[in-house]
């Protein structure tokens, strides 16, 4: 029996290794697509987020449709949902890569939550219980005998979004320049929790259990249904 109170975590284990898998194959790319195109081929970039600024003729001389079929769909990827900016990514082989360095962060990240995921994660049959199910069974005992869980999800969440959303936003709103190392290291977290929401959307499923009482909790607590009102 596995520690959320079913017979098998088969299908924790595949969400996990498919949200990793996913994340390291695009993370892979961004350094794999520049290294495949020939040298200096893609100069200094300057786009906008949410918008194709390079599938046709432009004043920057790039055109992703013009590049090998595996590059070029890494770059329109990369043209659809990033700004980028030069002076905010890095160039591999004289190109700059498809992405920004925070966006390489991100998908480190979401790398990351889903191999551990589906190393350690658990259908427990909410989206916050499955979420915290990564964290080991001994540390979890005084969250859930005081009933804390709500806010320890919260909280990981507050301090995994708020170094990005600061370094981001005070960028936006002010004449500072953020660095490529702050970058990485506040996208990194973001996406790392990002990645183990997904996770747990995707695996919390009630409906694997006969009960709420079925599912093993941490400290031996147990889920409840209330009690019904009488008529």
């Amino acid at each position: 029996m596995e520690r959320n109170g079913l017979e098998s975590r088969t299908r924790d284990r595949k969400v996990g290794l498919w949200i990793g898998g996913i994340s390291f194959f695009f993370l892979a790319s961004f350094f794999l697509a520049p290294a495949l195109v020939e040298s200096g081929t893609i100069g200094e970039l300057s786009g906008r987020a949410n918008m194709l600024d390079f599938h046709k003729e432009n004043d920057q001389n790039f055109t992703w449709t013009e590049l090998n079929a595996y590059s070029a769909a890494i770059y329109a990827f990369g043209d659809l949902n990033c700004h980028n900016k030069h002076e905010r990514s890095w160039s591999i082989n004289g190109n700059q890569m498809p992405v920004c360095v925070r966006d390489v962060g991100i998908f480190a990240g979401l790398a990351l939550a889903g191999f551990i995921y589906s190393r350690r994660g658990v259908n427990r049959w909410t989206i916050r219980d499955t979420f915290l199910s990564i964290l080991p069974d001994e540390r979890l005992q005084p969250i859930y005998s005081s009933n804390r869980r709500t806010l320890a999800f919260v909280a990981i969440g507050i301090i995994c979004v708020v170094p990005m959303a600061v370094d981001g936003f005070t960028q936006l709103l002010t004449d500072r320049e953020s660095t490529a190392f702050l970058r990485l290291v506040t996208g990194a977290p973001f996406g790392f929790v990002l990645g183990l929401f997904f996770a747990a959307a995707y695996s919390a499923r009630p409906n694997k259990f006969s009960e709420p009482g079925q599912v093993l909790l941490p400290g031996n607590v147990r889920f409840q249904r209330p009690p019904q009102e009488e008529e």
